[in-house]
């Protein structure tokens, strides 16, 4: 049995809730470390990034799924909808410790977001995420047919205005945001069928 054969087995043994659980633990385990003094001079500084950069992380898995099956036939189309909504609960998570936590005020939340261009794009990303999240589920899936891959495809969207997000964020040039960047946009080549879009061009 080859490598590829064996990863896939042991995929469709693990069950998908075992993903959630392996992800969504750190979330109380930072916010507990941020909460006792654990993460720095800036704690609530610090717990933003690191829901961010995990959500950031979840959705650039999830983006891997397909080229993984389609250039080294590994199947882990199982626990795509786990690492969506995954990202969702972390971007959750980042919003709400921004909101609630650093800015506290409902005023001063409206005038970041209109002001702070690396918010605003932040809050696209979220509220794009929004409709991914509840339509991410089997029944809306066989209610919206054809439309719903279409709809999904606003991930792409997501993942990079996060990764502009993230550079606008850190602000000058750092390595680590240009490194997302770069995994992302480089993953997201792999996704193109480049033969399909041969085939339609000569046949145009």
């Amino acid at each position: 049995m080859s490598l590829t054969d064996r990863v896939n087995a042991f995929a469709r043994k693990l069950p998908s809730w075992v993903i959630y659980l392996i992800y969504a633990a750190p979330a109380p385990v930072f916010f507990y470390m941020a909460a006792t003094g654990r993460m720095g001079a800036e704690p609530i500084s610090a717990l933003q990034r690191e829901y961010g950069a995990i959500a950031l992380q979840l959705l650039i898995i999830g983006l891997c799924i397909t080229p993984l099956r389609r250039h080294l036939g590994v199947n882990l189309l199982k626990f795509r909808r786990a690492f969506g909504l995954l990202a969702f609960f972390y971007v959750v998570l980042h919003l709400g410790v921004w909101a609630l936590l650093d800015v506290q005020s409902v005023e001063r939340v409206w005038a970041d977001i209109v002001k702070r261009p690396y918010i605003t794009i932040g809050m696209v990303a979220f509220l794009l995420m929004i409709p991914l999240a509840l339509t991410s589920n089997n029944r809306a899936v066989r209610w919206l047919g054809p439309r719903w891959r279409r709809l999904h495809r606003l991930t792409y969207g997501v993942v990079l205005l996060g990764a502009v997000h993230f550079i606008w964020l850190r602000k000058g040039v750092q390595i680590e945001p240009l490194a997302y960047l770069a995994v992302i946009l480089a993953v997201l080549a792999l996704r193109v069928d480049f033969k399909r879009l041969i085939g339609r061009w000569r046949a145009a």
